[in-house]
């Protein structure tokens, strides 16, 4: 019986993760933490039957306590209940789910506490994978991905001798505005950008697809997971997203795992693994399908990717910079107070005031989303 926690618990690749148990009957939910959705977690604890469950705020547990009362179920709340969902003695393996920097802690004291990592929260590695890494290889704990794209990478790798990775190539599906000026991208509203041709995703991510910047965190995440130089990495633009990634070998030869665009397959390989089940999540029709075609993307007009590889150069605390600052324009945007080129606009004037700082412990890396958020205060009132 493999038993595991899930941060994120309510969200897309948590729910996501809970249809597997529920078809695994050797996969046992032990701990689930989530924001402030009380409802469905109250309709997931009462049918997975944690030993701990944790919400962000202390309302949200108060609420979640009264009506779990007649379970044996602990109810906890904040950064200290996602690091006790971390730590929870029972697990052996942590799901981090969740979005945002937030999972920075969690993921540290998991990693010290020897539970395996499936990785679905990109902004762990973005920010602090010159802390995560270390500390992985230092405890022996695996760090599997669970993002579709570095699963695939990971897959590639697999058995192969990672000194002869010559490049690898990173897949995106280039969004719901894929070939569009920027001309056509300044009349983009919140609904077209919510319109994804080919996944199902959070509300966050979708938009971050949309602007390419979810391609950009994981060009960084790719640099800190697979130990290579940002050079290496060649995103793809690939429409069908069948190709989910590859890596390319010294000889030439390019390993590549391929499949339909959905996210259960990830998030079960990095749960079984090395080991592979059964899935009903259909098949690639070569036939049907007829032809993969690709494209090189356009970093002119969707700036988000080229401020990513910028960022990701610079180093230090700009990765973190990038990250916070598209979070808040995000935010910005789905209440429609700026226009979908502003969030480019506006990461990279928080990257053009930004004194960077080098190799920055978490306590830095967490004053530097701070000083981000409070930069987009003063110009927006946000």
């Amino acid at each position: 019986m493999k038993k595991i926690a899930v941060l994120g618990s309510t969200g897309s690749i948590g729910t996501q993760t809970l249809e597997i148990v529920r078809k695994e009957p050797d996969l046992q939910v032990v701990a689930l933490a989530a924001g402030a959705n009380v409802d469905l977690m109250e309709r997931q604890v009462r049918e997975f039957k944690p030993v701990l469950a944790a919400m962000w705020s202390e309302a949200a547990a108060q609420d979640l306590r009264a009506r779990l009362r007649d379970l044996p179920v602990r109810v906890v709340c904040g950064m200290e209940g996602l690091l006790e969902t971390a730590v929870c003695e029972e697990s052996d393996v942590l799901v981090t789910a969740i979005v945002g920097m937030i999972g920075i802690r969690p993921t540290i004291a998991a990693i010290e506490h020897h539970k395996t990592i499936a990785l679905a929260n990109k902004e762990t590695l973005v920010t602090a994978g010159h802390i995560i890494m270390p500390l992985a290889a230092r405890n022996n704990v695996k760090i599997l991905p669970v993002d579709s794209e570095h699963s695939a990478i990971f897959q590639s790798m697999h058995g192969e001798n990672k000194e002869r990775v010559s490049k690898i190539l990173l897949t995106a599906s280039g969004g719901p505005f894929r070939g569009k000026t920027r001309e056509q991208l300044a009349d983009m509203k919140v609904e077209d950008a919510l319109k994804h041709p080919n996944w199902s995703m959070g509300r966050k991510v979708t938009i971050d697809s949309a602007s390419l910047v979810n391609k950009g965190l994981e060009v960084m995440e790719a640099k800190w997971l697979f130990d290579v130089e940002l050079e290496q990495i060649q995103v793809v633009v690939h429409p069908q997203s069948i190709i989910h990634s590859a890596v390319e070998y010294v000889d030439g030869g390019i390993m590549a795992q391929l499949g339909v665009p959905d996210m259960k397959l990830p998030i079960q390989y990095a749960l079984f693994y090395p080991d592979r089940r059964p899935m009903d999540n259909g098949r690639v029709d070569f036939f049907r399908l007829g032809q993969l075609t690709f494209e090189e993307p356009d970093m002119e007009t969707f700036r988000g990717l080229a401020l990513a590889y910028q960022a990701g150069r610079v180093g230090g605390t700009m990765p973190t910079v990038f990250n916070a600052a598209n979070e808040k324009a995000v935010a910005l945007f789905l209440q429609r107070k700026i226009g979908f080129l502003q969030i480019s606009e506006l990461i990279e004037r928080s990257m053009e005031q930004h004194k960077v700082i080098g190799h920055p412990t978490v306590e830095q890396i967490l004053e530097a989303e701070a000083a981000t958020y409070e930069y987009i205060k003063e110009k927006f009132g946000e």
